[in-house]
């Protein structure tokens, strides 16, 4: 696919029904920091089209974990990262989407907030089991769009409403609600609300973990997660994949003014709905005792737009609801059915796949919607703040492993999974005493751990990543080194070499005589990937497959067998001219970005 549908499409998956009511309600609640949240994805997804996606290309794979299977061999890590994203889908990604979903649709219809959720579903499943994945991303390129333009229809009626930027810092910090909890400064808007960067130890948003930390989360999101590089790996070619990347990461600009901003402007004019801090009077306002900062966007378009724009107001939180959720059912279902199902059934059939996805995709909508209740109450009822907590609890040792995976050659499989569990179990006590001792209420004490509080899930984020490293690295020091076999074009540094080697790679069968490592060596036809040319007539290079191997039969001299489709990037071969001016637009990107966060800090 070509670059411009793959970026907008990168935009769009990223910016679901989640993040409209996510970063609206944070910028209610805090001022415009968590704009950083956006603007740092400007580094990572350069990262990702210059870094990873050559290595993936060169390695020939289909999902993240076939990555690490082919990587390390054995099936224990792959397995294990297959889980932890569709768990990580459940309580971060589909759960938060229909909540804020059916959130605005209750806002604006006055719709029973289960019976909103259902029929998003509904909408949403009707196109998702009928179209693939260039389905998926040509309907993210048109949401994009209808997003946009929706958006920017309600900044420029917010901003006249309050008479302009220059009003926007008075306005806001007047924004006290008439019921306020006494001997208390909860009800106060921040006086750093304008911003970016704030203090280390007492700001809501400390500066180091807005760098540091949050550039681990986004190498998670934008560099090993399913959703995102399915898409960038559909490209035609690398210039392509680059393109999008840059397209990406001048759209990530727009949240802060069409989505954080606004959400200023909507607790400004309602202090009283928005900026709520009385129990009683959030319950009556929107159901939440712990506040109701979720509502803000929503508000705005119910009180400020015509009928006929809250029409086109809804339509689009609906369009970026379904590309959030039918990215995530379609790269679900593709990971759990190559790497899980196929696993021990080998010889299913593409039908039993097909039907096997689905139901996945079914298990996975229910156990979201039990998780909505407890999500509704949690970290003070900011649910963008929920959804990075989370993953600042789970994410750090995946992307501590990707990491060394492509850029240390000693990292070997025992290091890479005991970096793994260790962090697993880590973060996994800090996500329970979260969830155990949530912040109080306005006005109440807090019993929670001192370490609890006084640790940010941003700097945790930062510790736990840095705790996998030494784990990764201790672990593969003190055992047996991989094979050279096993890094050829698995690597930054050896995915150009040439020659005929035999390489183990991870099979999907699970007959009894499978090698101790999950994995036993396979023909490969000798590849020049800077050329992006076989030098060997044993195969053709243009597919990955075919460079790879049968990976479901034991034996090296079986034809291929046919497995589901997916778009794949040739070669790592570009054009030196398109090559040179993505560089050159990549550069004026960096430029805007440093712009911004010098303006703002």
């Amino acid at each position: 696919m070509a670059w411009w549908p793959i970026g907008a499409s990168l935009f769009a998956s990223s910016e679901g029904s989640g993040l409209f009511i996510g970063l609206a309600g944070t910028g209610a609640a805090g001022g415009i920091a968590v704009a950083g949240f956006e603007w740092n994805a400007t580094y990572v997804l350069l990262a990702l089209a210059w870094v990873f996606v050559p290595v993936y290309v060169s390695s020939g794979i289909v999902t993240m974990p076939e990555y690490l299977g082919r990587r390390f061999g054995g099936e224990r890590i792959r397995t294990y990262l297959s889980v932890l994203s569709l768990l990580l889908s459940v309580f971060t990604k589909i759960s938060t989407d229909l909540y804020s979903g059916a959130l605005f649709v209750q806002v604006c219809l006055g719709w029973n907030l289960y019976l909103s959720t259902v029929l998003m579903l509904v909408v949403t499943a009707l196109y998702t089991i009928a179209g693939g994945l260039a389905a998926v991303i040509y309907t993210d390129t048109l949401q994009t769009f209808v997003m946009i333009i929706g958006a920017v229809i309600l900044t420029i009626t917010a901003f006249n409403k309050i008479g302009g930027y220059s009003n926007l810092e008075r306005v806001y910090n007047a924004a006290v609600p008439s019921k306020i909890i006494p001997n208390s400064t909860c009800h106060l808007p921040r006086p750093d609300a304008m911003h970016l960067f704030r203090d280390a130890t007492t700001g809501d948003l400390p500066w180091p973990g807005m760098t540091l930390g949050l550039t681990i989360l986004a190498t998670w999101y934008w560099c090993t997660d399913q959703v995102i590089v399915q898409r960038s790996l559909s490209a035609k070619n690398l210039s392509h994949v680059k393109g999008a990347s840059i397209l990406a990461g001048y759209l990530k600009m727009l949240p802060f003014i069409l989505i954080v901003l606004p959400g200023m402007i909507s607790r400004a004019l309602y202090p009283d709905s928005v900026g709520c801090v009385d129990p009683e009077e959030c319950v009556r306002v929107c159901g939440a005792e712990v506040g109701c900062s979720n509502i803000a966007f929503p508000k705005l378009v119910i009180e400020l737009m015509p009928s006929g724009l809250r029409g086109l107001m809804i339509a689009v939180m609906m369009a970026a609801l379904m590309s959030s959720l039918t990215s995530i059912f379609n790269s679900s279902s593709t990971l759990f059915t190559m790497d899980i199902w196929k696993k021990y059934r080998p010889l299913a059939t593409e039908k039993e796949l097909l039907l096997v996805g689905r139901i996945v995709t079914v298990i996975l909508v229910v156990v979201s919607v039990v998780w909505i209740p407890i999500l509704q109450s949690a970290n003070s009822g900011q649910l963008y703040v929920y959804i990075q907590s989370v993953t600042s609890y789970l994410a750090p040792p995946v992307t501590a492993v990707f990491t060394l995976a492509v850029f240390w050659k000693r990292t070997n499989e025992q290091g890479a999974f005991w970096g793994l569990m260790v962090g697993l179990v880590v973060g996994l006590c800090r996500m329970v005493l979260e969830f155990a001792f949530p912040p109080p209420r306005c006005g109440l004490p807090d019993s929670a751990p001192s370490v609890l509080r006084s640790v940010h899930y941003l700097h945790f984020a930062i510790l736990l990543c840095g705790l996998t490293v030494v784990v990764v690295t201790t672990v593969s020091l003190l055992t047996p080194p991989p094979t050279h076999e096993q890094l050829l074009n698995l690597t930054w540094w050896t995915m150009t070499e040439e020659g005929q080697r035999d390489i183990p790679l991870q099979k999907i069968s699970t007959v009894s005589h499978r090698s101790s490592q999950g994995s036993e060596p396979v023909r490969r036809a000798a590849c020049g990937h800077v050329a992006g040319l076989c030098i060997s007539g044993a195969g053709d290079c243009s597919s990955p497959r075919a460079a790879a191997g049968t990976r479901d039969s034991p034996s090296p001299r079986l034809p291929r067998v046919r497995e589901t489709p997916s778009p794949r990037i040739p070669s790592v071969r570009e054009s030196v001219f398109w090559s040179r001016f993505c560089c050159v637009n990549a550069l004026l990107l960096v430029s805007i970005n440093i712009f911004f966060y010098a303006y703002f800090a």
